[in-house]
């Protein structure tokens, strides 16, 4: 009885994607870094900046926080 498809493989008609190369420690792949993800470490980066000079005036002027 004959097979109804061929053994061989047929080719594509687009080429498969590349995936990117595995660097991690753990396994994961390298993803691209957003800039979304660039600004909100700035301003986190800024408001933690923002608090540890808040809370050196307050030690410095004796008061406690408002």
């Amino acid at each position: 009885m004959p097979r109804a498809l061929s053994p061989r493989r047929l080719p594509r008609a687009r080429p498969a994607p590349r995936r990117l190369p595995r660097h991690r420690a753990h396994g994961g792949p390298l993803r691209p870094v957003r800039v979304s993800d660039l600004v909100l470490a700035l301003l986190f980066v800024a408001l933690l900046g923002g608090l540890a000079l808040l809370a050196a005036f307050a030690l410095a002027a004796g008061t406690t926080a408002p």
